[in-house]
């Protein structure tokens, strides 16, 4: 009646309920590790980008700073995508409005692309956390059904009879929670960080649009005088 002894000698289709269930709480784990991981780094990223930003420096040569550092991720992508449209379109043309309008659709892909980043994979943890339950339950009712085959055919009924067809259904059903429930919390927890560093994204593309904005009006004063 040990646990391997159980899984080793289990129905077919129960054996593979539980090695479904192993290979998906395996890979919840791993996505679970590295998107934690993404996480952190993306929030300190935000942080030391921000802490730049907001210093005095000319933005100019922060846009020649951070194109040395290669592939732009998080808020740093958001500016490079919009500073990069506004010298591209304020050399085109004069209408304040155009170019804007421009920054900000530049800024909105580049969110959108940090969105699909920061939530990659978590519909996997979404699927293990809500489907391993029922599959687990499918290797129990599995279980639960050779059992009473196994009364059925037997002249006296013990427990001896059922006991191991009912603790491998019992085993199917713990693998079931114990894939689910790291996914359920994992995926909540990560995707309320994924919304928070998004929603700071967004406020920071308001905010340099809106400098953007005065700087413009800036410059069609200068022009007038």
């Amino acid at each position: 009646m040990s646990i391997p002894h159980l899984v080793l000698n289990a129905s077919g289709v129960v054996q593979a309920v539980m090695l479904l269930l192993l290979v998906g709480s395996v890979l919840s784990w791993v996505i679970i590790f590295q998107r934690t991981i993404v996480m952190r780094h993306a929030a300190r990223a935000h942080r030391q980008f921000e802490e730049r930003f907001w210093s005095g420096v000319d933005l100019n040569e922060l846009y020649r700073e951070e194109a040395e550092d290669g592939e732009p991720q998080g808020t740093e992508h958001l500016f490079r995508s919009g500073f990069r449209e506004f010298n591209r379109l304020l050399s085109r043309t004069r209408s304040p409005a155009a170019i804007l309008d421009g920054v900000q659709r530049s800024m909105r892909v580049a969110w959108s692309r940090e969105e699909e980043r920061l939530n990659h994979h978590l519909v996997f943890l979404a699927t293990v956390a809500s489907a391993s339950p029922y599959i687990g339950l499918f290797g129990t009712v599995w279980g639960i059904m050779g059992s009473f085959q196994s009364l059925s055919m037997s002249q006296q009924a013990t427990l001896s009879t059922v006991a191991p067809w009912i603790a491998e259904a019992l085993i199917a059903t713990a693998m079931g929670l114990f894939a689910a429930i790291p996914a359920v919390i994992f995926y909540n927890r990560l995707s309320s960080e994924s919304s928070r560093l998004l929603g700071k994204y967004e406020d920071f593309a308001e905010e340099f649009h809106s400098i953007l904005h005065r700087n413009l009006q800036g410059r069609g004063e200068s022009d007038d005088s």
